[in-house]
């Protein structure tokens, strides 16, 4: 039974905090309005800051469902609210499974704490991010070699349709959110996550050292 608890940690743990990294930079509005700026939205879109303010406002309360479709229909067409919807139910899914993976994460530690397993603890913290620092830096090294590649296999796997493909010329939203911007917050999303691991794996290695230092207790599932 040890060893299951271990398992889920390794697994639900990481997830957990990459969850979060998407949750936290997707709903930064102050980046959404740097990139307005640095991106020359301004000008394509023929928006002053403040209208994006309050569209990005929108869109923003849309993805946390505090709104419904009608909050969009104000300043998107047709095509783009039902992508939205779409984008809406996947945020959905990636907040049940940042829950799930948060209370499997607090149990396994919880267990393994109470226990008295401290130097597996400390052990799985450290080592077991590892073999997702192996997959997310792949995936990080292959969207730099060509991210609008990979970002158009992220819409084929997640999207049964073929709404995502948006007219710059006409439609709002690829004027508001260009590649430009969804290669930036990629890297951000990626960056604090790596962050947070290496923070999870630096408690590992001091609660694996001081494990080494002491005993675990002879319990056994």
């Amino acid at each position: 039974m040890k060893k299951a608890f271990i398992i889920l940690l390794i697994i639900f743990l990481p997830l957990y905090l990459f969850l979060q990294s998407i949750e936290i930079n997707a709903f930064d509005k102050d980046f959404y309005l740097d990139s307005y700026k640095k991106y020359g939205v301004l000008e394509v879109s023929k928006k002053t800051l403040e209208e994006l303010d309050g569209i990005t406002e929108d869109l923003l309360s849309y993805l946390r469902d505090k709104s419904d479709d009608s909050v969009l229909e104000r300043h998107f067409n047709e095509k783009e609210v039902l992508h939205m919807r779409d984008v809406k139910i996947l945020f959905k899914y990636g907040f049940v499974l940042k829950n799930i993976s948060f209370v499997l994460s607090l149990i396994s530690l919880g267990v393994l704490c109470y226990k008295g397993y401290f130097k597996s603890l400390g052990i799985s913290l450290f080592y077991g991010p590892f073999i997702w620092w192996g997959g997310i830096l792949t995936i990080f090294l292959l969207s730099l070699s060509d991210f609008n590649k990979y970002f158009t296999y992220f819409h084929l796997v997640f999207f049964d349709n073929d709404l995502w493909l948006l007219n710059p010329k006409t439609d709002l939203l690829i004027q508001m959110l260009p590649q430009e911007f969804f290669s930036s917050i990629f890297k951000k999303m990626i960056l604090l996550f790596l962050l947070m691991l290496v923070i999870i794996q630096i408690i590992g290695y001091v609660v694996m050292r001081k494990g080494k230092n002491g005993s675990e207790k002879a319990r056994r599932f």
